[in-house]
């Protein structure tokens, strides 16, 4: 009961943080003339949007943050005698908890640098795409070097398989893997509400898985993460007053690998994260046909969300079938789990 009223308290503290963030941060990017560029690629009517404030992601990098380190800290420290509960696992979860929101808030600041050279600099490429990955596959050495040296076995849980030790190549695919899922979040930031819609239900799989197994720290920092995209909504959903930049959409990515990395099951990206991986993959199929096919689209536009665009769904449309599609992916991950995997004791 206590566990449950506590993991409610996390998320609507990071919910009400960011919310009023937004009252005052949104007045605050529009006097510094922080507005969104529309690139004229992308579908005529979001010309609209042009002006529109971006860099938004502060308001619920701040949310989750505060909200995450005083939760998960107090989860960490007292968990046991509060819950009464024996935790073994409590241990490295410090590690890669703390170690994994750190990643997170740096590939916000990566996320932050591209905005500003864009607003600022009047660049609207902002860094360049090596610029980027050198950035984020940097981040996300540093990260898995920390467990290393905080002695993070490589085992990776897969559930109906068990625990299965990759050795060395561990880092590689995690890195890969890192990297890549980052980008696919970055990618399904392009309509209102999209992103933060699917990430909170993507939190919420991982708040309950965590809550189910007794990882309390894994649900706090998601139970943070779902009350943060939530207030974002606020002021987000369509028509959105404020855009989260890629300073939102890097530090998503990056905490979404955190939760489910600190869970030892970052196998589970691949149902939870199912819509992200749709995005990234449409634009590298979308590329891959237009050379193959010398000027052939295989999509109407991409990233996949653009072609149900052009296709005629409303963006609030296209943001309700996702989070759907994303909540049941949700809901088999959450079972697998419950009956093919145990923590490790």
């Amino acid at each position: 009961m206590v566990y449950g009223i506590w993991t409610l308290l996390t998320a609507a503290a990071a919910f009400a943080i960011t919310a009023i963030l937004g009252k005052y941060l949104i007045p605050y990017l529009h006097k510094l003339h922080f507005g969104q560029t529309i690139l004229e690629i992308g579908p005529k009517w979001h010309e609209k949007k042009q002006g529109t404030p971006t860099m938004g992601g502060i308001m619920f990098i701040a949310g989750i943050s505060v909200t995450a380190i005083l939760s998960v800290a107090l989860y960490l420290a007292f968990g046991a005698d509060m819950f009464d509960l024996y935790l073994p696992h409590m241990e490295p979860q410090k590690v890669t908890l703390f170690a994994g929101l750190a990643m997170a808030i740096c590939y916000g600041l990566v996320g932050f640098l591209d905005d500003y050279i864009k607003v600022v600099k009047k660049r609207n490429l902002g860094l360049t795409a090596v610029q980027k990955l050198v950035l984020q596959f940097g981040i996300a050495a540093i990260y898995l070097s920390v467990l290393a040296a905080f002695g993070i076995d490589t085992q990776t849980l897969i559930p109906f398989v068990g625990y299965v030790d990759l050795g060395f190549f561990y880092y590689i695919i995690a890195a890969v893997v890192i990297v890549g899922i980052v980008n696919a979040v970055n990618l399904t930031d392009g309509i209102d509400g999209l992103d933060g819609s699917i990430t909170f239900f993507v939190a919420l799989t991982f708040m309950l898985i965590g809550s189910t197994i007794s990882y309390l720290g894994v649900t706090a920092l998601s139970a943070a993460v779902a009350g943060g995209c939530l207030g974002f909504l606020v002021w987000n959903f369509h028509p959105a007053k404020v855009f989260m930049g890629d300073t939102g959409s890097l530090f998503l990515g990056g905490i979404v690998c955190a939760v489910a990395f600190a869970l030892d099951m970052p196998v589970l990206l691949l149902p939870v994260g199912i819509v992200y991986l749709c995005e990234m993959f449409s634009v590298i199929l979308q590329v891959a046909y237009f050379k193959i096919t010398h000027g052939k689209r295989l999509f109407k536009m991409s990233p996949i969300h653009h072609h149900f665009e052009m296709c005629g769904w409303s963006e609030v449309k296209i943001v309700v079938v996702f989070s759907i599609v994303t909540a049941v992916f949700g809901a088999i991950a959450f079972f697998a789990v419950m009956f093919g995997a145990t923590p490790a004791a």
